[in-house]
């Protein structure tokens, strides 16, 4: 296939950036402790410095897959499956979803939202950055709002993005990992004095598992 054909099939969503599909356990948000099939897709230009997953970025570097085969693959599996990245909006969900849809599975998201939402999905996580802001769009669609607390200044980010989603989306707060000793006291009190908020942690961490 040469390379421009091969970029019309990506720019449709029959062939997407696979960096890694596999089962486990959900460890993060409203779904924590469920069984699930992860698809991780290549493609990020988001930029998070303390991103734990930056192999991910450069899209070239992750096989041009068939979504037909990421499909077969999913319903060997679960029932859930979780589209993750990278950035997956950077590319066409659509024939992705459909396909999942199709077989019966139920289809969530984790995305940054920095990308048009593409697809259809029974829960979006979304999971902002300072550095490249969702779509107006996604923040009425969003099932859960998860903000990755790194510093004091991450809690007034998550007040300004909790005033832009619909009034069921859940809200989380999230210890980034590598700070998480000295952010979860400062969670935990917010927490308590804001009960709006949940506290969401990396549970797969603890349980070490991926």
């Amino acid at each position: 296939m040469i390379r421009r054909e091969r970029q019309e099939l990506i720019n449709k969503g029959l062939l997407l950036p696979l960096m890694e599909e596999f089962y486990t356990i959900q460890g993060e948000g409203f779904y924590k402790g469920t069984a699930a099939y992860f698809v991780r897709i290549g493609g990020c230009d988001v930029g998070c410095h303390w991103c734990d997953v930056k192999e991910s970025w450069d899209a070239d570097l992750h096989p041009p897959t068939e979504t037909s085969k990421i499909v077969a693959n999913a319903v060997k599996y679960s029932d859930t499956v979780v589209v993750t990245g990278g950035e997956p909006l950077t590319w066409d969900m659509t024939k992705l979803t459909k396909g999942l849809i199709d077989k019966g599975l139920n289809v969530h998201i984790e995305t940054s939202g920095a990308y048009k939402l593409t697809g259809t999905w029974d829960w979006i996580c979304l999971s902002p950055k300072k550095i490249k802001l969702p779509t107006k769009e996604i923040y009425q669609k969003a099932n859960e709002l998860k903000v990755i607390v790194y510093n004091k200044d991450d809690l007034r980010f998550a007040e300004e993005q909790a005033v832009k989603v619909n009034a069921a989306c859940i809200l989380y707060l999230q210890p980034e990992w590598s700070k998480r000793d000295k952010v979860i006291p400062l969670i935990v009190d917010y927490v308590m004095q804001n009960p709006k908020w949940k506290v969401s942690l990396q549970t797969h961490k603890y349980l070490n598992i991926p």
